[in-house]
């Protein structure tokens, strides 16, 4: 799992020359922020995907600055919040706004471009948006920090059964050979 991780995310170096991170400075130098272990990949994916549903406004400083400040893996963190781009913001913003009518009880309008795109409409969208983006940011960070414990815990497992069987049957190959001191 390390070593998958490892190749899909970002070098130190690679962050330390981003031009949106670098107003962290020697913040980037704790080596918390790179460690791969269960804690720190699970809350940076929360955190990661916290912040991809929030307004599209300062993603990446906002992951890099919550990574930091909670001491977790900065790269996954920042990787994540580029899961909204823009050939993925109109659906999730629109589930987030359709999440939003439903939980305040109000008639949303369709998907239709023209409505969207015409700035008087906006104050009218922006509540049950806003409402929709938090709950779906705190439902994906809580599905990412669970799938992330539980694929961990499984990959854990399922390399110590291997382990294991490895040495039971290296044990059990010993013990057939005739050189062997366990009597019988």
């Amino acid at each position: 799992m390390r070593k998958w991780l490892k190749q899909w995310t970002p070098t130190p170096a690679q962050i330390h020359g981003n031009r949106f991170l670098r107003i962290f400075g020697g913040l980037l130098h704790d080596p918390n922020l790179w460690h791969l272990n269960r804690r720190s990949v699970a809350n940076a994916v929360a955190v990661g995907l916290f912040v991809m549903y929030l307004p599209p406004i300062g993603h990446t400083p906002i992951a890099a600055a919550l990574a930091i400040w909670l001491r977790i893996n900065l790269p996954i963190a920042v990787a994540l919040v580029w899961i909204s781009n823009p050939l993925t913001m109109p659906p999730m913003y629109y589930l987030a706004y359709l999440i939003g009518c439903w939980t305040l009880g109000l008639q949303s309008q369709g998907f239709d471009p023209g409505f969207w795109l015409d700035w008087h409409h906006w104050l009218e969208i922006l509540e049950p948006m806003l409402v929709g983006c938090l709950i779906c940011s705190t439902l994906c960070a809580l599905a990412g920090y669970t799938a992330v414990r539980l694929l961990w815990r499984y990959w854990v497992v399922l390399q110590f059964r291997r382990r294991q069987a490895r040495y039971r049957a290296l044990f059990d190959q010993l013990d057939k050979t005739p050189s062997s001191s366990r009597q019988i």
